[in-house]
């Protein structure tokens, strides 16, 4: 039996995961670690830490295989867009600022002045974005100009991975898409960006398509790791293109809305297609020669985490008794208040918002409160709020032609039935899950099976591996409830849009 590792670098986490070539799940291990917030609207962390929860998921998921030359190849997968500068001798320079710092305003009118807005999404599919890396790098050269003097490589979270493992210095096309220097339709760097940026090329790794090996385990990598040298490392992907391959959105008019700590609404493209607004992502996907379009909302579980961790204690508490998860102790009372919130509306911009805004400055908002709403309501309208903008994400989409016949819910959101409910009623259309709930680490295993030559194609793996499992329909007396309180959500960002840049100044 041939076994494949799937690694995925999270935000919260990083989760290792072995799987046999069937795309069983044989043993998984996770290491948490911090998020760090010097200021307000950034958000660091350190690569050491990554490097230490994958070494130790490693040799913990490597033990449930008695002979390691099975254990055929590994996959990367992880959060996007996350600056990680090395020095001269391969060691980290700073901690890394990663996908949702909000810190380079500036920097993004910098390169507007630099490279028409147009000019800027017809090579990189996308308008200069703060959370994205090329940002990042101009930030670091304006305001810590002796880092970035000693800087000699760039690489995203899950390549700094690579590195560690293999000694290779590379990334993949669809973690690369979001650096913004990427020619996203010619799947390799531009030159043009560099050059306008003056950022020398050498500073970047060799790009590679998602099933590419791109190198085997260093020696002290396999002793530590029980494992042994012949493993494959393989190009693997961003986090959401990683979690297409994991349930199997690997084909035209297929899509998937995840609910992580951000939330993505996520479909396949044989062919660029690229919103000239800027709303919506095009990124290279992890099918060769293939791309995809993502909406992406900041702060999706990241909102329902935040109200958790800061004001429900009680639930907490409860949890511990009971012996329940505290998600599931929320859902149950999510459930007993109507579609709605009795009129109560969440804006879930805690970290700014991507689509469809493109605003660093705009902030969370409970709008609509009076003296009847609880708890209970509150935590509903946190689920709606996020839901209103996912909703946002699909309307993008439909307005570009691309036609979705198939919506998949993942990521921990995506088990939380009331909020498939919730998208159900809002996309008005079916929304299903698969058996596997591995996502990210499964496409990365997946890839990595590819690379090895396990399975012929990423399509004829999935066909082989992902199977449907849950599906939820809309309700039409709630279709018809959203529809009226997802307008008066849009509305809201209008009128608070010029509020946001006032209270930004203060």
């Amino acid at each position: 039996m041939n076994y494949l590792i799937g690694i995925d670098v999270g935000t919260s986490a990083t989760k290792t995961v072995l799987f046999d070539e069937a795309g069983n799940v044989v043993a998984t291990a996770s290491s948490e670690y911090p998020m760090y917030q010097p200021e307000n609207g950034w958000a660091e962390q350190k690569p050491e830490d990554w490097r230490n929860g994958v070494l130790a998921t490693l040799k913990t998921v490597a033990e449930a295989v008695e002979n390691k030359e099975d254990i055929k190849g590994i996959g990367l997968s992880g959060q996007m867009h996350g600056l990680v500068m090395l020095d001269e001798a391969g060691q980290v320079i700073r901690p890394s600022i990663i996908w949702c710092d909000q810190r380079t305003g500036k920097e993004v009118e910098d390169m507007l002045e630099i490279m028409p807005r147009k000019r800027w999404i017809e090579i990189t599919a996308n308008p200069p974005l703060t959370g994205w890396t090329a940002a990042k790098i101009l930030w670091v050269r304006k305001n810590e100009p002796e880092n970035y003097k000693r800087c000699r490589h760039i690489l995203l979270p899950k390549d700094y991975i690579r590195y560690i493992l293999t000694g290779e210095f590379a990334t993949e096309v669809s973690d690369a898409s979001g650096m913004q220097l990427l020619d996203v339709p010619g799947r390799c760097w531009s030159k043009e960006v560099l050059d306008a940026l003056s950022i020398d090329p050498s500073l970047l790794g060799r790009v590679y398509e998602s099933c590419e090996v791109t190198g085997t385990l260093l020696p002290e990598i396999a002793e530590k790791t029980g494992l042994t040298c012949e493993v494959k490392v393989v190009g693997g992907a961003g986090d959401n293109a990683a979690a297409a391959v994991g349930t199997g959105i690997v084909r035209d008019r297929t899509a998937f809305t995840t609910i992580g700590t951000s939330g993505v609404v996520f479909a396949h493209s044989s062919k660029v297609s690229i919103d000239p607004k800027g709303r919506v992502h095009t990124c290279c996907c992890a099918v060769p020669g293939a791309w995809h379009i993502m909406g992406v909302t900041q702060g999706a579980g990241l909102s329902l985490k935040w109200f958790k961790d800061q004001l429900c204690q009680d639930y907490a508490a409860q949890a511990e008794e009971s012996g329940k998860d505290v998600y599931d102790l929320i859902n149950e009372d999510v459930n007993k208040i109507p579609a709605g919130s009795e009129r109560l509306i969440y804006l879930p911009y805690l970290m700014g918002e991507r689509t469809p805004h493109l605003d660093p400055d705009c902030r969370g908002v409970f709008f609509g409160l009076s003296a009847i709403h609880t708890k209970a309501h509150m935590l509903r309208a946190v689920m709606e709020g996020v839901s209103y903008s996912l909703c946002d994400c699909n309307q993008i989409l439909k307005e570009m032609g691309v036609e979705v016949t198939q919506m998949m819910a993942c990521g921990g959101g995506g088990k939380s039935p009331n909020w498939r409910q919730m998208l159900a009623d809002l996309y008005n259309c079916t929304v299903k899950t698969v058996k596997q709930s591995e996502g990210p680490a499964l496409g990365a295993a997946i890839l990595a099976g590819v690379g090895c030559g396990i399975y012929p194609s990423v399509e004829e793996a999935c066909d082989k591996i992902i199977r449907e499992e849950n599906s939820t329909e809309p309700m039409e007396e709630r279709v018809k409830t959203y529809e009226a309180y997802h307008k008066v959500y849009q509305s809201l960002y209008h009128s608070l849009k010029d509020d946001y840049k006032k209270l930004a100044k203060l």
